[in-house]
């Protein structure tokens, strides 16, 4: 069985995430997921929330709460609202967790035993108002590369160009706002990261070369052990930060925090680091392999059934590791954390597949949380069920190009897509059966030119779901999911029951029990898009939805034409998806305009 572990970028733990958050990692790697369990792969889907560093001390305080409980609470909220939005994780685990404190912990003690641990004496922005060091995320100002006006000490959210505090413009505290900053003095400790640049080279240049073959499949190329190609979006920021000297230079992974894991070795203060955590982002990406760690801890496996998905010596080797980010993340996922990865010098699985994306903005500007703008996802839930999203998500994912929700393109897409063609194809198969043949699956007579053609079409059209879902095509997929749809719904019209009854009775029923075992097959087809239309429809075929159902393999589409033998009892479906109105999308449109 192939074993495939996914990951999707940990969330950060201050507040609800938006919708471009959510098609930017989480729910990708969730249609992933769940295809590869669809194909018989054996999956462990994993995922965090990132609770250390300044985005969570600025959340805390501005809740007013301890940042512990802070963090308790909002992991409690985002754990909820992934499993609402049907988010299939195996674990949804915690940075904070002491799994991750001890992981943590492990490899700077590994890195410093290699010999790329340094204690430097760095510059640190103090503000005399906050009485304080500034970490990097605690100050804000004008990007010198952009021009950004609200970019990060760390990196300008803007052009993702990564950013030491003393590089900003008019740099003032995130805490205070006050200007009132000088430089003073601090140590920390610095992974050498420089001394990695022709390893990290060399591996991601493996990752940048073409298939050998661009006509075989992805899956028997992988099978011949080629490496998948990434994505053009990931090389090229890669090799941007790679090649431009700033995603390699020594890095400080220590800061003047409270929050955080301590840095501590064997149990004990690291001496001169003491009332000092380490970086977030550092321990941040630490966290896939305690997250796997604490999956394992919750079902009371040994630690040999989580070493197996991260060690090489424990029999990692065959697994598939694919990561799912936004492209803001993807600098730390290429070169940051593989150095530490491999600065361990222990063996350690490396990501094979990074699957990064462009951002989602909100009808002409940014989603922003201060403004009200935008629809974040527990806001999402209270207008539409979750398939409605999914649909229109991950058909407009962001993957070549940055894309924009409207609520024009939204209603047209749901109304167009999931109540014209699929959810009418289901009431009108399933009703006109009940109404002329009862509630079960007509015996059908010889199969003529039309169901062969039928079979010929599908046959070609899920060959091409299936490589577009294998390769991570994100919109394509969706689009040929919905060429299947419509070649049922095309299939229904020529062959129309309804009138063929009156003449050929025996044909009808054909023509009904093929469209029945259509229906089935698009509810198999579309789990990983939709799974709670998908369950409906399984449901009213009395099939169960706690398995995996079988795969309509194009070799058997004549069986699986025909999964459904004569008499198998239905019940007609409620209805999967009603339409969207124009005074709802013109109420909905103002309501998240923002201030």
């Amino acid at each position: 069985m192939t074993r495939t572990l996914i990951t999707s970028a940990i969330p950060y733990i201050n507040g609800i995430k938006h919708l471009g958050n959510l098609v930017g990692s989480q729910l990708p790697a969730d249609l992933y997921a769940r295809y590869r369990r669809l194909r018989g792969d054996k999956v462990l889907f994993i995922c965090a929330t990132d609770e250390h560093g300044t985005p969570a001390e600025l959340a805390a305080a501005e809740a007013g709460k301890p940042v512990a409980e802070y963090c308790a609470e909002m992991h409690e909220v985002q754990k909820r609202l992934g499993e609402r939005f049907r988010l299939s994780f195996d674990h949804f685990g915690r940075s904070s967790s002491e799994r991750n404190r001890r992981l943590t912990q492990h490899f700077a003690a590994r890195l410093e035993d290699n010999g790329y641990i340094s204690e430097v004496w760095e510059e640190a922005i103090y503000s005399k108002a906050d009485g304080r060091f500034l970490p990097d995320r605690y100050i804000r100002g004008e990007c010198p590369e952009c021009g950004y006006d609200r970019a990060r000490g760390d990196q300008c959210e803007n052009c993702t160009k990564q950013l030491d505090p003393k590089d900003l413009i008019n740099p003032r505290s995130a805490i205070s706002g006050s200007s009132d900053l000088e430089v003073r003095k601090t140590k920390h400790l610095h992974l050498k990261q420089s001394e990695f640049r022709e390893r990290i080279a060399e591996w991601i240049e493996s990752k940048s070369r073409p298939w050998p073959s661009p006509t075989t499949s992805t899956a028997n190329l992988m099978q011949a052990g080629h490496d998948r190609p990434w994505p053009i979006l990931t090389i090229s920021i890669a090799k941007k930060w790679l090649h431009d000297g700033d995603g390699l230079q020594d890095r400080g992974i220590t800061r003047d925090l409270e929050w955080g894991v301590p840095v501590e070795r064997d149990g004990k203060a690291w001496p001169g680091m003491e009332n000092k955590v380490f970086y977030v982002w550092f321990d941040a990406p630490i966290e896939y392999i305690a997250a796997t760690a604490e999956w394992a801890d919750a079902h009371d496996y040994p630690d040999s059934e989580w070493e197996k998905w991260w060690r090489r010596d424990k029999g990692a080797d065959d697994v598939t590791y694919v990561q799912f980010m936004g492209k803001d993340n993807v600098p730390f996922h290429t070169l940051s954390f593989p150095v530490t990865i491999f600065g361990s010098e222990e063996p350690w699985k490396l990501v094979d597949y990074i699957k990064s994306f462009n951002f989602l903005n909100y009808d002409g500007g940014q989603f922003s949380t201060s403004q009200g703008r935008g629809v974040f996802m527990d806001q999402a839930l209270e207008l539409l069920p979750p398939d409605y999203w999914r649909w229109w998500l991950l058909s407009h994912a962001p993957e070549h190009s940055d894309s924009e929700f409207t609520w024009e393109n939204f209603v047209d897409s749901v109304n167009k897509d999931l109540s014209d063609v699929l959810g009418n194809f289901a009431s009108r198969v399933t009703k006109f059966c009940r109404s002329n043949f009862g509630e079960q699956v007509p015996q059908s007579a010889n199969w003529g030119m039309r169901e062969y053609a039928l079979w010929q079409k599908l046959s070609v059209q899920i060959g091409n779901y299936e490589a577009f879902m294998d390769d991570m095509e994100v919109r394509k997929s969706a689009q040929q999911l919905r060429s299947i749809w419509t070649s049922g719904n095309e299939y229904l019209q020529s062959s129309a029951p309804w009138s063929e009854i009156r003449s050929d009775k025996e044909q009808a029923k054909t023509s009904t029990a093929v469209a029945l075992n259509l229906l089935r097959i698009f509810a198999v087809l579309s789990k990983p898009f939709i799974p709670d239309a998908s369950e409906s429809i399984m449901r009213s075929f009395n099939l169960p939805t706690t398995e995996e159902p079988p795969w309509p393999e194009r070799s058997e589409m004549p069986d699986s034409l025909r999964f459904l033998k004569a008499g198998h009892r239905f019940s007609v479906p409620e209805n999967l998806f009603r339409k969207v109105s124009d005074t709802e999308r013109d109420k909905w449109r103002a309501k998240f305009a923002g201030k």
